[in-house]
């Protein structure tokens, strides 16, 4: 199972424009409503805002995966995004963050989302390929990028 067998170019954002927690949630929800038909921003954000009420996903290093389980849904949704000016996540390390993985669940995934989500972890646990993502232009590049580490781990 790899990540972008859940990821689609449509949804990676190369730079991301809002400054806030809350700007961000909102816009990744509006993104991922945009391409994932079924799904309504509202209730993407009611499910990711409930999980950041239980502590901040903002993991540190610059680094957030936010994500949720959302009934109705029939597949898991993962969306990427990159704020090349950084974002007040409420991370663990106070940091501002960069790189964030949005991830959505069915609500009877339980097994296979916690293995995305560990894919996730240890991709980003990498500190060379977090500074690649970093540093690549494009969001097709971004895409490119997390498909070639994903074929080879």
């Amino acid at each position: 199972m790899k990540i972008t067998d859940f990821l689609v170019p449509e949804l990676v954002v190369a730079d991301l424009e809002v400054v806030t927690k809350d700007e961000v949630l909102r816009s990744l929800a509006g993104r991922v409503a945009s391409v994932v038909s079924e799904l309504d921003a509202a209730d993407i954000l009611a499910v990711i805002k409930d999980r950041e009420a239980l502590g901040s996903t903002g993991i540190g290093h610059g680094i957030a995966i936010p994500h949720g389980k959302l009934g109705g849904l029939e597949d898991i949704v993962v969306l990427f995004a990159r704020s090349k000016k950084g974002v007040e996540f409420a991370a663990v390390d106070g940091n501002p963050v960069h790189l964030i993985f949005l991830l959505l669940a069915p609500e009877n995934s339980a097994g296979t989302h916690l293995k995305i989500l560990a894919r996730i972890s240890r991709m980003l646990k990498r500190e060379e390929f977090c500074h690649k993502l970093l540093e690549l232009s494009t969001a097709e590049d971004l895409y490119a990028a997390i498909r070639a580490d994903d074929e080879n781990s």
